[in-house]
């Protein structure tokens, strides 16, 4: 690969870098300048990703030129991993600025605002695109330091000062373990270019300085992501600018699942770590999913959405799904960033009149059937394309998961009074959609093509986990189905409440961090 043509995608955050420093010499009002520049940068970035695609296809994977040496070198890998992050995050930057430019139109602030914004862009840029450990480390805190000015941006906010200060905690402790690991990789590999890592990992076996080194990789990745009991932060950033909220994910919230994409060879040598990247992550989704469900607010449906998404994401990462979880970080930051700019128009859909009765509250034999016929039509489907539960156990349980989604609709069908056309309409659609998502999963594991592992894990505590936590997702499911005399008893109402409060974690982590209404430390 031409030297030359490994800057290209370097170019990208250093355009945003460049915007940044124009906005804040312009930080004030309608900042003609910084407007201008930020818009530049961001699509003079959208470009440079697309040529990077271009690159990947032409040469195929490799390392760009490095600055430096030793420990302190840096330098960019360009692979299908880093390419479509890379270009996730300059699509994402560009409508997230473009919608900046409205959301702050007035404001005192809105050029450094901008800044701000250019600058946590570039870092995620660099993040991903790292292919030292010297430079992941450096964007990885980087991202941590501008998302914290953003936080505070609007310092008046109470709520927002205290979610600034926790997610400073939780970042710090992030950090040190990002950095214990790679120090412990250096030492047990000698080297710090992460190509030249991965590939000793794939080759080698584990040892423990290995194995403390994926553990703490984890760890890290668990902090950055949000999942419980440190996920505080997340649910109470709706304080702060939503512009803010889109930006979350646009590899930040989810630079976890990529730290640990990234490291997938290291992961594997060492079981400990995919086993407490599963059991947290599976326990941080079926806890945000149960809290979305009770929530009333539209923005905190979407943080605890956001909270329960990111423990699918690490717990599809601990069985061993990395291309899956690769995916998942993709479509979900579409997915979710246009959730949050779109958030105010909802007040208006909710006004539209809605149907009551019967269709809309199906009981649990009907949720039962539903189950029954959508899990059918998902394994035959399965079947067909050549996905078996033996080979990709972790595709089938998380389609599992879709599976008890499309049961709700075909609860809700059989409850209509047209049952039968209802039934075969959902019917279709639900042979439509298991099609879709294996037809993607083999879609992204072509894509990765040998950039990622793609074997199968047999250790016997994953395969627990992947049971306990589909039977687990089975129940929350059916639990939504109970019969009225079950569901308003003192017991139910109280297991309500405790839900709708997030079991109470969020407030003994502000105790456990000295957390008040006053003003965030710095970071």
């Amino acid at each position: 690969m031409p030297n030359l043509l490994t800057l290209l995608p370097t170019l990208g955050p250093v355009a945003l870098i460049l915007a940044g420093l124009v906005c804040f010499r312009n930080p004030g009002l309608r900042p003609g300048r910084a407007l201008a520049a930020s818009r530049f940068a961001s699509l003079f970035a959208m470009v440079a990703a697309l040529g990077t695609i271009g690159v990947l296809i032409a040469f195929g994977p490799g390392d760009g030129m490095v600055i430096g040496s030793g420990w302190f070198a840096l330098g960019d890998r360009i692979d299908p991993l880093s390419t479509s992050l890379f270009t996730l995050i300059a699509f994402i930057g560009v409508i997230v600025l473009q919608y900046s430019r409205n959301y702050l139109d007035g404001d005192a602030a809105q050029g450094r605002f901008l800044g701000w914004m250019c600058l946590t862009l570039a870092a995620v840029m660099f993040l991903v695109l790292s292919g030292t450990l010297f430079q992941l480390a450096l964007a990885w805190i980087a991202t941590s330091l501008g998302l914290h000015k953003l936080l505070i941006f609007f310092k008046d906010r109470p709520a927002a000062t205290v979610a600034a200060r926790k997610r400073t905690v939780v970042a710090r402790l992030g950090d040190i373990s990002l950095i214990a690991a790679f120090a412990l990789l250096v030492s047990a590999f000698g080297e710090t270019q992460i190509s030249a890592i991965l590939a000793a990992a794939e080759a080698g076996q584990g040892s423990t300085s290995i194995t403390i080194a994926a553990c703490l990789i984890a760890l890290a990745a668990l902090l950055k992501s949000a999942q419980f009991p440190t996920h505080g932060w997340l649910i109470e950033v709706m304080e702060t600018p939503t512009p803010v909220s889109a930006l979350l994910h646009a590899g930040i919230v989810n630079a976890g699942g990529f730290l640990v994409i990234r490291f997938a060879d290291v992961m594997l040598l060492a079981l400990p770590s995919l086993w407490l990247l599963a059991f947290v992550g599976g326990v941080t989704a079926l806890i945000g999913v149960a809290v979305m469900l009770t929530q009333s607010r539209i923005k905190n449906q979407l943080a605890w959405s956001t909270v329960a998404q990111m423990g699918f994401m690490l717990m599809q990462c601990g069985f061993g799904a990395f291309s899956l979880a690769l995916l998942h970080i993709i479509a979900h930051s579409l997915y979710k960033a246009h959730s949050f700019l779109s958030s105010g128009s909802v007040i208006d859909a909710v006004r539209v009149p809605t149907t009551h009765g019967a269709y809309s509250r199906p009981d649990f034999s009907r949720f039962a059937v539903g189950a029954a016929a959508a899990l059918t039509f998902y394994v035959g489907i399965g079947s067909l394309m050549g996905v078996q539960l033996t080979e990709k156990p972790g595709w089938m349980v998380f389609g599992a998961v879709l599976v008890l989604a499309l049961a709700r609709f075909m609860a809700k069908s059989l409850a209509a009074k047209s049952w039968a056309a209802s039934v075969m309409r959902i019917g279709a659609a639900s042979v439509a959609l298991s099609a879709l998502y294996f037809g993607l999963q083999i879609g992204a594991a072509w894509m990765v093509g040998d950039s990622l592992p793609a074997k199968a894990i047999t250790s016997p505590v994953l395969v627990a986990m992947m049971i306990g936590f589909t039977v687990s997702f089975v129940l929350l499911m059916a639990v939504q189905h109970l019969p009225a005399s079950i569901a308003r008893t003192r017991f139910a109402e109280a297991m309500r409440i405790h839900t709708t409060n997030g079991f109470y974690a969020n407030a003994m982590f502000n105790r456990l961090v000295g957390a008040s209404r006053g003003q965030s430390k710095a970071v």
